[in-house]
């Protein structure tokens, strides 16, 4: 009795079930057959409406089949789901056991959000998804989004687009191969080569996944992201991109690339600020000068760019190391104008040239304008070049002076003319034996030098008040060596890599201490305090 009474409680249960997905006729002008022609068919013309679990079908004409419960639609066929989606279609196939609905014919969908223009549709009701294998074309409040072919999730409100994707909005133009669009959000999920491009001053963003507010205008991108604009182009494996503010950061592996100095930065955090034309860059900057032979290597622990490509400023602050082939150098900071080509180091300064080193209380060198090449040299206070004997390491040529003005040719320095107090020590050795003959010392108001292969080939007095030749056994042992005399070879950069490294700390004559500060940013609050303190001050006198 029991089984019998379960088994009558399955077979109620599945004829519900069964009952409640059977298609229903609403309304239909005609009702008829023709087994000739469509047999198990039920024939609807006029009006008809058919519902079937929350959605109803209307359409001009219709088939019915009630035992496969498939229902198919002609003409101005219309899908309501609720309040959800409505849709339109010339044709349209609805199989009530899948729930599936196929249309096709100028097929268009509208909700809330948006609306969806495609030729075939394919409607999955239990999963609540819109397919097309056909172009599509998606509009909303922002964006009007077009590709081959793509998935719409009703309830996450998002499109899964694939295959030549384009989303355009007045602002930008955005494509992709891949991407996931939220119509509720306007937020753009990218996940292969795509790009941004703006449609007011042609800026572009290239990544392969990230994301795109459409609505904000702020984009993030994590692989193989590129920004691209008039005058410089920036990389970096993650880049965040706010082109209202005119503000980006970057991190990792980053170039920036000055297309019109001819100018590279690296680093791996990096703020970039469009609107005042300006950039900073921290760990392991470095900013690369693009010369015809070689290039100019600067690190510090920070690098700021400041200017329009035409008056651009270049600063490099603190543990500052520069390398070049034939000129390596180090200081505290380094000030370079590109629109004179000067640069200025500060903070004891020193640069290495050949076989020489450079020493003075402020170094500057300038780079020609038209050749890109290095122009000129000025050492300025305490100037002292050393240069270290060929064949003995325990003796120096030594220049001394006030100023010192070098003129490079090639890139290779080749006159220099030390002015004031000018000194010089030279160990004299014999061209074919290069036996060491005599040491001269002379001291004049100024002492020029000719080069050749950063060696001296001639030397020229003016106004000589007085010098020797000494044989060397003869020279005093305490004159060997200037006043001021240091050998710093063990600090220069002999490759390129060598400017990461951190010199050890060196005690030298204590420099005057500056206030410290956490950063930039601490610098400028306390000006703006000051300012608005004098200001509210000069308010209470008035």
């Amino acid at each position: 009795m029991k089984r019998i009474l379960l088994f009558l409680l399955v077979a109620i249960t599945f004829n519900l079930n069964s009952q409640t997905k059977k298609i229903q006729i609403l309304s239909s002008e005609i009702s008829t057959v023709d087994e000739s022609r469509f047999p198990g068919a039920t024939i609807l013309i006029g009006n008809v409406k058919v519902a079937h679990e929350g959605a109803t079908l209307d359409c001009k004409r219709a088939l019915l089949y009630r035992e496969k419960n498939v229902f198919q639609a002609l003409g101005e066929v219309v899908i309501e789901q609720g309040d959800s989606i409505i849709q339109y279609s010339d044709f349209a196939n609805y199989d009530a056991n899948t729930k599936i609905a196929k249309s096709w014919g100028n097929v268009e969908v509208n909700d809330k959000e948006m609306k969806l223009s495609t030729d075939t549709l394919y409607f999955n009701r239990t999963d609540q998804i819109l397919f097309y294998p056909t172009k599509g074309i998606i509009k909303d409040k922002i964006n009007t989004l077009t590709s081959n072919k793509g998935t719409y999730y009703l309830e996450d409100k998002k499109f899964t687009a694939k295959t030549k994707v384009n989303v355009v909005n007045p602002d930008n133009i955005l494509d992709s191969d891949h991407l996931d669009y939220y119509t509720n959000t306007n937020l753009a999920y990218i996940y292969g080569p795509s790009t941004v491009f703006n449609r007011k001053d042609s800026t572009k963003i290239y990544a392969e996944r990230g994301f795109f507010d459409t609505d904000s205008d702020i984009s993030y991108f994590v692989k193989n992201a590129k920004l691209f604009s008039k005058d410089k182009t920036v990389e970096a494996d993650s880049l965040y991109y706010d082109k209202k503010r005119g503000f980006a950061s970057a991190t990792n592996r980053i170039k920036v690339i000055d297309t019109i100095q001819n100018m590279v930065v690296k680093g791996n955090y990096a703020e970039i600020f469009e609107l005042q034309d300006s950039l900073f860059i921290i760990k392991k900057p470095v900013a690369i000068s693009i010369m015809e032979k070689d290039s100019l290597y600067i690190h510090g622990d920070t690098i700021l760019v400041t200017g329009k490509p035409e008056k651009r400023i270049i600063r490099t602050y603190h543990n500052v190391k520069i390398f070049k082939e034939n000129l390596q150098g180090k200081c505290d900071s380094i000030h370079t104008n590109q629109e004179t080509g000067l640069t200025k180091m500060f903070v004891d300064p020193i640069l290495w040239s050949g076989k020489s080193q450079i020493t003075g209380d402020s170094i500057h060198f300038k780079t020609s304008q038209t050749t890109n090449q290095l122009d000129s040299l000025f050492v300025l206070r305490n100037s002292f070049i050393i240069q270290k004997d060929s064949l003995d390491p325990n003796n120096f040529n030594q220049i001394k002076g006030r100023n010192i003005f070098g003129k490079f040719e090639d890139n290779d320095l080749r006159l220099m003319l030390v002015k004031g107090n000018a000194e010089s020590l030279y160990y004299n050795r014999n061209d074919e034996t290069l036996k060491l003959e005599t040491i001269t010392k002379e001291i004049a108001s100024d002492i020029e030098f000719l080069l050749e292969n950063n060696e001296v080939v001639q030397t020229k007095y003016f106004t000589k008040t007085e010098g020797n030749t000494f044989p060397p056994s003869q020279f005093p042992e305490e004159d060997r060596k200037f006043r001021g005399f240091i050998w710093r070879e063990d600090e220069q950069p002999k490759k390129m890599e060598d400017i990461f490294i951190k010199d050890k700390k060196v005690a030298r004559k204590p420099k005057k201490k500056l206030p410290e500060v956490e950063n930039a940013k601490a610098i400028l609050n306390t000006e703006f305090k000051k300012k608005r303190k004098k200001k509210r001050k000069l308010n209470l006198e008035e």
